[in-house]
């Protein structure tokens, strides 16, 4: 186990000298028994809150339009 965590620390700290540095995130667990009907939940008021706003649509257009020229 040692091994592994010299190997670890090495990369740690190769990836710092590159001026990274760790984050810890935090994100749902999608295996709770709720997590599909919350999903769910959340999608319907974020379409209600788009249909809501007169503005979006334009806003999306406009963003769509300056990505020509760009390449993947």
């Amino acid at each position: 186990m040692a091994h592994v965590n010299s190997r670890v620390q090495k990369h740690r700290d190769a990836l710092r000298k590159t001026g990274l540095r760790p984050v810890q995130i935090w994100v749902p667990d999608t295996r709770r028994p709720n997590f599909a009907d919350e999903c769910r939940r959340q999608s319907r008021l974020a379409a209600e809150a788009d249909t809501a706003d007169t503005g979006i649509q334009d806003f999306v257009d406009e963003a769509l339009a300056d990505l020509d020229g760009w390449t993947e």
